[in-house]
């Protein structure tokens, strides 16, 4: 076994992405989305950041798409916010009288 010059050249150079590489895995990601049930329009006017992260989380989009099969298609889900009753505030203790502050010079005259 040796530990001579060869075994510790590493290339420091790494290679270029070139764009239509990037093309191809964002076209092949787009279809994963919609193989998984998502809508071809949806996904073609989503950004690429948004399909790398959902491609990441299939039972998501799964998840997503068996929501909207369930919700009618007609109308939009309303969200109902539900009435939460304030605290009461504890009854405030009666306020003590406050004394008219006299200035020094009144009371060196009385």
């Amino acid at each position: 076994m040796g530990s001579g010059r060869t075994l510790r050249k590493h290339s420091h150079t790494r290679p270029i992405k070139s764009q239509s590489e990037k093309r191809r895995r964002s076209k092949v990601q787009r279809a994963r989305l919609v193989k998984l049930g998502m809508d071809e329009t949806v996904v073609m006017k989503m950004q690429p950041v948004d399909v790398r992260k959902l491609v990441q989380k299939p039972v998501k989009v799964k998840k997503i798409v068996a929501a909207k099969a369930a919700a009618p298609a007609d109308k939009p889900k309303k969200t109902v916010k539900a009435k939460v009753p304030k605290a009461e505030a504890p009854a405030a203790a009666p306020k003590k009288a406050v004394k008219a502050k006299v200035p020094k010079a009144a009371k060196k005259a009385e």
